[in-house]
This record gives C-alpha cells, sequence and structure tokens, in this order.
C-alpha cells in the first residue's frame, strides 16, 4: 500500500499495490502494521455502506463529537465520488481546511480521515456505494455535522447538489458551533 499525507497532518489518501497477472490483480486493501507505522487507527469496530441511487446526491459533512470521535478509512466500491472532509481540531495549524479526492471503483483509492474531522461526499454516477469503517460505534447523542455549504469552510462541490437529507441540509454553520 501507498501512503500519500495531504496538506493536513493525518489525513492519508492511500492507494494499493496491484500484483497483475491474466487473472486481473491482487492487492491488499487494510494491513495492521503499515498503518500502525503511520501512526493510525488500527482498530475498526464497524463497516458502514451508503448506497446512492442519483448523480449529484450529498451526504455529509458528519462527524461524531466526544467522547466517540472516529476515524474512518473511506473507500468507493461502485460508482464515483467526490470525497470531501474537514480539519475541525481546534489546535490543527490546518483548522477549517479541507481536502477532496476522487474515490472510484476503478482506482480503489482510499481516504483516511483521523478524529476530530468532518466527512462527507457528493456522488459523480448514478447508483453509487461507498463503504467506510470507523473506529468507534455510531453513537447517535454524538452524531453531529456542519453544513455542507457553510462560507466558512468555501468547499467547492463539483456539481449543483441533487438529493440531500433535511438534517445535512439543515447542519449548523460552523461559527455557531463555536459561540
Amino acid at each position: 500500500m501507498r501512503f500519500a499525507e495531504t496538506k493536513i497532518r493525518g489525513v492519508y489518501i492511500i492507494d494499493i499495490e496491484r500484483r497483475e497477472d491474466h487473472r486481473g490483480f491482487f492487492a491488499r486493501g487494510w494491513c495492521q502494521k503499515e498503518f500502525e507505522g503511520y501512526g493510525l487507527a488500527t482498530r475498526f469496530v464497524q463497516t458502514n455502506v451508503g448506497f446512492n441511487h442519483k448523480l449529484g446526491t450529498l451526504r455529509g459533512m458528519h462527524f461524531q463529537s466526544n467522547p466517540h470521535q472516529e476515524a474512518k478509512l473511506v473507500r468507493c466500491t461502485k460508482g464515483r465520488v467526490v470525497d470531501i472532509m474537514i480539519d475541525l481540531r481546534p489546535g490543527s495549524p490546518t483548522h477549517r481546511q479541507w481536502v477532496s479526492i476522487e474515490l472510484t471503483a476503478d482506482n480503489h483509492t482510499m481516504l483516511y480521515i483521523p478524529e476530530g474531522c468532518a466527512h462527507g461526499y457528493q456522488t459523480l454516477e448514478d447508483n453509487t456505494e461507498v463503504v467506510y469503517d470507523t473506529s468507534q460505534f455510531y453513537a447517535p447523542q454524538n452524531a453531529a455535522g456542519v453544513l455542507y455549504n457553510d462560507p466558512a469552510f468555501g468547499i467547492e462541490w463539483p456539481l449543483p447538489v441533487e438529493v440531500i437529507s433535511e438534517a445535512d441540509r439543515n447542519w449548523p454553520q460552523y461559527r455557531s458551533l463555536q459561540d
């Protein structure tokens, strides 16, 4: 596996290393020793699957608050998405900055998101599926989010938002969480 740290400390783009032959390829999608070597979470307790019917569907920007903050390992298993994370760690030098990457079923790329960051994605094709592992169990009392189009972040979504949940449309602006 190849790990490339983004401009945000602790956020990694992870590419598999394919061993190809006439059958296709084989690659590792997870290795505890390699994740430990980068100081990343190695205990994942839950796998979530999000299936989206329509191009332009937006899910996000989600996180869990203390004491249930979670790291995530995200991969697109069908179709294509632009995956975005925001650094919400108050002491971080990249606080309020964001990173985006296109994850596709074909590129097999993964995004590692550390605790303290919000996460969301927008589908770039109909019938898209995203799978992600989390380091904490879902705790509904600690489920939180920030508004996907909050001017505090200036996220550049690639498409108009066609489908979004009422909850995601109504997360608070980040500034209000600071007050």
